[in-house]
């Protein structure tokens, strides 16, 4: 069970990417998009704080202050990131891309807080980068400099949601993994909603019935179902066998951009998904 929640989850998100790219064809922009998917997930998260909270104590000001700080950077500015970054790259390059992240999480813990990196560390760094550089560079070749533009945006979405999860461990013993998660998705929830009201006037919520269809699409089955999922998953495998069983997500990316959208499939895409997969996997096996 805990392996075939890890599988479904790591699938639905991978979908998120396919669903944005769908809506892209009905004209809508990022800013109207993430804050329709965030308005419908916002119910959801509230009840899973509701649910996650039950008999525990409210929050200090410091854990406010905690969850503002995460929600901003784990899933207002790295969702609103990715969502302007799949505008001019493929879904298959963008799941690479976000596919780093255990590596831009090691990264920061050598920087920041002074933790030793191994030989098999580097390895597992240098496989992954040079993947998603052999596969971003059939990419510029074949669209353009957009595509260094959306690259940029997406690797920027993918540190930020780093920045999260390097400081939310502490936050997580205190809070809990489902309450920290309900928290500070529902305060991303708010900014991307306040976004939407600040940059854009009212009549731009007036988009085609198909983007309302993917944005509720996408908050249920691409947003809140995963999150739990992994949760679940995670409690029953432990997170390393999770994050192994994980890999399926580029593969299914992948599948699923070639079969709905009609992404080309080429050499140079398999065989950068295939050392990002080496790379992680070195980095996340247990020795």
């Amino acid at each position: 069970m805990g392996v075939t929640l890890a599988v479904a989850g790591s699938v639905a998100f991978a979908g998120k990417a396919i669903i944005v790219k769908l809506a892209y064809r009905y004209g809508v922009d990022a800013v109207t998009l993430i804050m329709y998917r965030m308005l419908f997930a916002l119910p959801l998260f509230l009840l899973l704080v509701w649910w996650a909270g039950r008999g525990k104590a409210p929050l200090a000001g410091r854990d406010w202050l905690a969850v503002i700080g995460l929600g901003f950077s784990g899933y207002y500015l790295s969702s609103f990131l990715d969502f302007a970054g799949l505008q001019y790259i493929s879904a298959s390059l963008e799941r690479l891309i976000l596919y780093l992240n255990p590596t831009l999480v090691l990264a920061l813990g050598a920087l920041m807080f002074k933790r030793p990196v191994t030989g098999r560390q580097l390895l597992a760094l240098v496989t992954s980068y040079a993947g998603c550089l052999v596969v971003f560079g059939h990419e510029v070749n074949l669209q353009g400099q957009d595509v260094v533009l959306g690259a940029v945006l997406v690797f920027a979405s993918a540190v930020s949601y780093a920045l999260y999860l390097v400081f939310s461990q502490q936050v997580v013993k205190r809070l809990g993994a489902l309450r920290l998660t309900g928290l500070a998705t529902s305060v991303a929830c708010l900014f991307c909603i306040a976004q939407f009201l600040l940059v854009r006037p009212l009549s731009a919520a007036l988009v085609a019935p198909e983007v309302i269809a993917l944005s509720v699409l996408n908050a249920t089955l691409c947003t809140f179902a995963p999150v739990l999922m992994l949760m679940m998953a995670i409690e029953r495998v432990g997170a390393g066998v999770a994050a192994q069983v994980g890999m399926v997500g580029p593969i299914s990316t992948i599948l699923m951009g070639i079969v709905i959208l009609g992404e080309p499939f080429t050499a140079w895409t398999v065989a950068g998904t295939l050392l990002v997969l080496c790379g992680i996997w070195l980095l996340t096996r247990r020795r």
